[in-house]
């Protein structure tokens, strides 16, 4: 699984004209799936962007996690994050999983950040073209490979 985790400040998720999820302060997850990709994957980067430290505490600091800050979050599936750019200029998607894999997988994902978190969170549709707005704080940007645990 491939993550970017945004903080924003606010972010929304829009289809077909209509909000479907919209938070306030918390993170933006781009998630891409791809088929070697397993529950223990799914428990790893749930845990490891619930608790990383990157909201400000009173003294300016990274020093917070989404969970100690009681942010909110949301999840959109994208599977451009697997793109292979090495050969020419068109990038190929062949190690993105297709929906009968990547769907159980975005759904249990979702499902263990909730847990892991404790609430709800917002989605997008899978598949669906989605309107993303966001205002990024920091700007922090973080890319997440579970296959390369940097």
């Amino acid at each position: 699984m491939r993550a970017i985790i945004q903080r924003v400040s606010r972010a929304s998720v829009t289809v077909d004209g209509k909000i479907i999820s919209e938070i306030q302060n918390g993170l933006l997850i781009l998630l891409g799936i791809e088929d070697a990709d397993g529950q223990e994957d799914i428990e790893w980067l749930s845990r490891k962007i619930v608790n990383l430290r990157i909201f400000s505490d009173a003294d300016g600091v990274m020093n917070e996690s989404l969970m100690n800050n009681g942010g909110d979050a949301i999840v959109v599936s994208q599977f451009t994050l697997h793109a292979a750019v090495k050969k020419g200029n068109r990038p190929s998607y062949i190690k993105a999983s297709k929906p009968d894999i990547a769907i159980p997988l975005y759904e249990k994902f979702i499902a263990q950040v909730e847990i892991d978190l404790g609430k709800k969170i917002g989605t997008g549709i899978f598949g669906a073209d989605m309107k993303i707005d966001l205002l990024n704080d920091g700007p922090v940007t973080i890319a997440i490979d579970t296959k390369n645990r940097e």
